[in-house]
């Protein structure tokens, strides 16, 4: 008598009608059929762990919106499987006078009266009972006869679940999302910090062959003429690069052909043949994506681009 497991507690079942309890003790919580969603399944897998990585799945086209939580238990060769909102159970259980301070272990309905055979009265107006091996929650009226709730007699599972007491303020799903955002800024910021020190470079290893080249003229005004002429040079080298980049880069569709690239008259020209609309936005939305100043014309079936450089 002296462990959590040979510990007896006093069994409560709670439904969302039950009535205001004062509990000053821990008690077990059985939670009624109304608290939560039950599936029962046969499925390729031996283990739950593995059921358990699919429960979102399973059950993402019949659960309202909200914050979930899963369990499994195998029984026999096939699985029970359950979603929950931990919020909504908590505040259930606090409205019926029962603090989070004193559950001793939580269970479903479904796994504590596997062996209900009629149909069982949790309140004046509902009764729990089993079909197909799922316990179901129905108005009494749609029964002969309900027999009274006895929790004395009954011999809990080992089928508990946990409770999250802040479950509802991030779930899981949200939390993934949210730290594959951090992770993809974080890569982000390397990367344009990658690039800015790549350019940075390349600008002052520019300067340097310049002056090294030309010889250090006498006034600055000259060493800067030199250098702006080599840096629109340069810029005009990248918008080429960048172009030709984004042309053969395009994912075109069956059909779609890049007919030709040119350079002539200061301006990268790009021939293309039979484009459908979407492949026209998705380069048009590349090359505004670098900056780059362009025409573009359709006749027929051919596309004309000309990027300004």
């Amino acid at each position: 008598m002296f462990t959590k497991f040979n510990t007896k507690y006093k069994t409560i079942f709670i439904d969302p009608k039950s009535p205001h309890l004062e509990v000053d003790e821990k008690v077990n919580v059985i939670l009624s059929p109304a608290l939560y969603w039950v599936k029962k399944l046969a499925l390729p897998m031996k283990y739950v762990r593995d059921v358990k990585k699919l429960l979102p799945s399973i059950f993402e086209d019949v659960l309202p919106e909200g914050h979930y939580s899963y369990s499994a238990y195998k029984s026999g060769e096939e699985f029970f499987v359950f979603a929950y909102e931990d919020k909504r159970i908590l505040d259930t259980l606090t409205q019926k006078g029962i603090s989070g301070s004193n559950i001793a272990n939580v269970y479903f309905a479904q796994s504590e009266f596997t062996d209900a055979g009629e149909p069982i009265a949790i309140n004046e107006q509902e009764s729990i009972y089993l079909k197909d091996e799922i316990l179901i929650l129905l108005p009494s009226a749609f029964v002969n006869q309900s027999k009274a709730l006895d929790l004395e007699k009954i011999n809990l599972s080992g089928h508990t679940i946990a409770l999250a007491q802040f479950g509802h303020i991030v779930d899981n799903k949200s939390l993934t999302k949210i730290a594959a955002v951090f992770v993809a800024l974080i890569l982000l910021l390397a990367a344009e910090l990658f690039v800015i020190s790549q350019k940075t470079a390349e600008v002052e290893g520019l300067k340097e062959a310049l002056f090294a080249q030309e010889g250090t003229k006498s006034t600055m005004f000259e060493n800067n003429a030199i250098l702006k002429k080599q840096k629109e040079i340069y810029e005009k080298q990248t918008k080429l690069r960048d172009s030709i980049a984004v042309t053969l880069a395009s994912k075109l569709a069956k059909g779609e052909t890049l007919k030709e690239v040119n350079f002539k008259n200061k301006a990268f020209v790009a021939d293309f043949s039979t484009l459908s609309p979407a492949s026209i936005n998705a380069i048009e939305k590349e090359l505004k994506g670098y900056n780059l100043s362009f025409k573009a014309s359709k006749k027929s079936e051919n596309w004309h681009l000309e990027v300004t450089l």
